[in-house]
C-alpha cells in the first residue's frame, strides 16, 4: 500500500530523531525546508551537531549526496566543475562538480572566500549553473545544507547579503540540555547511530510533497499580515537593510510547508509567527549603533512580531 504524505513525513521525522537528540524544533525546520524546496543554513559553535544533522537528512533520502569541506583555498570550479581537455578528440568537455547532486552539504561555508561562496548563488536560486556561457540544469530535488561557525571565530568570512538571502532559514542549534546530553553519550557508546540510518523517502516523493505544499491555502488576511512583517523590518530604525520581496515569498512558502507538515491545508497566523525569526533574521543588516550595542537580529524580529497584531 502506498504511503500517505503524513506517513512519509512521520517516517522522516522518526529517522532523524534517531540521530538528533533533544532538538525536535530543528528536526521540524529541516523537514519544512525540504518540503518547501528551500536551502538551510545552520550556525553555531563547533561540536553541537550541525554536520551530523545535515548528514542524517541526506542519508534519509534515497538520492545522491555530496559533501564539500569549504577551506580558504577552495575555488569556484572545485564546486561547479570545469572544462577538461580531451586529447583524443582535441576538445574540451565539461566535467561536473559536486554541486550536481540532490543534497549538497556545504560544510563550514564561511571558511571559503566570498568569490568561492558566490559559486552557489545561481544554483541555490535557479537550480542551474552556467559555465563558459553554457547552462547546465541541476537534478530535482536540489537542497543546499550549509553549516557555518560564528563570524567571531578565526578563519571565517562573513557570507554576502545576496547569499544569505538565498537561504530559506537559519537554524541555531545551541547546546543540548542535560537529559539529551546523556542520551547522546549512551547512544554513541558502541557505535554512531548515523551509520545505521536507511533511506525512508525517495526523490520523486520529495518532489510530490513540494507540489502538495504549493496547494496549501493562504487566507488574504494572513497574506497581509506577512506583508506587514516584511515592511516593518524596512522601517525599523535599528535595521539598515530590511527583508526583501524574496524573503516574503520564502516566509509564505515555509508557512505553507509548516501547515502541510502538521497535516493542515491552510496556514494559521501561528505558522507565520513561529517561522518569522528563523526565516527573516539572518537576512537583515543592523545599523552600526545597534550592532555594536549588542542587539541581536533575532530579538529585533521577535519584537516586531510582538508589536504587530495578528489576524484572528
Amino acid at each position: 500500500m502506498e504511503q500517505t504524505n503524513q506517513e512519509i513525513i512521520a517516517s522522516l521525522k522518526e529517522n532523524l530523531s534517531k540521530v538528533i537528540s533533544g532538538k525536535p524544533e530543528a528536526v521540524e525546520m529541516l523537514i519544512i525546508a525540504l518540503c518547501s524546496g528551500g536551502n538551510i543554513l545552520m550556525e553555531d559553535v563547533p561540536g553541537v551537531g550541525k554536520t551530523t544533522m545535515a548528514k542524517a537528512l541526506a542519508l534519509s533520502i534515497d538520492g545522491s549526496f555530496h559533501r564539500i569541506q569549504f577551506t580558504p583555498d577552495l575555488l569556484p570550479y572545485d564546486i561547479i566543475g570545469s572544462p577538461v581537455y580531451n586529447p583524443k578528440d582535441g576538445n574540451f568537455h565539461f566535467r561536473k562538480g559536486p554541486i550536481f547532486t540532490n543534497i549538497l552539504l556545504a560544510d563550514e561555508i564561511n571558511r571559503a572566500s566570498p568569490r568561492t561562496q558566490s559559486a552557489l548563488l545561481e544554483a541555490m536560486n535557479e537550480g542551474q549553473v552556467t559555465v563558459e556561457a553554457e547552462t547546465h540544469i541541476l537534478g530535482q530535488p536540489f537542497l543546499v545544507i550549509a553549516t557555518e561557525n560564528p563570524i567571531e571565530y578565526h578563519g571565517t568570512y562573513p557570507l554576502p547579503e545576496a547569499q544569505l538571502d538565498r537561504f530559506s532559514m537559519q537554524v541555531i542549534l545551541g547546546y543540548p540540555d542535560e537529559k539529551s546530553e546523556m542520551e547522546i553519550l549512551y547512544s554513541r557508546k558502541d557505535r554512531d547511530p548515523i551509520s545505521s540510518l536507511k533511506p525512508v523517502i525517495t526523490c520523486p516523493q520529495i518532489c510530490k510533497l513540494q507540489d502538495e505544499v504549493k496547494k496549501v491555502d493562504i487566507e488574504k488576511t494572513i497574506a497581509a499580515y506577512m506583508v506587514k512583517i516584511i515592511r516593518a523590518t524596512r522601517k525599523d530604525p535599528r535595521i539598515r537593510l530590511g527583508a526583501s520581496p524574496r524573503a516574503l515569498l520564502t516566509l509564505s512558502r515555509c508557512s505553507q510547508a509548516k501547515a502541510f507538515v502538521n497535516g493542515r491545508n491552510f496556514v494559521l497566523p501561528d505558522d507565520v509567527k513561529s517561522l518569522a525569526v528563523t526565516v527573516l533574521a539572518h537576512r537583515l543588516v543592523l545599523e552600526n549603533k545597534a550592532q555594536y550595542s549588542g542587539i541581536k537580529k533575532q530579538a529585533v524580529v521577535q519584537e516586531i512580531i510582538n508589536q504587530l497584531e495578528a489576524p484572528v
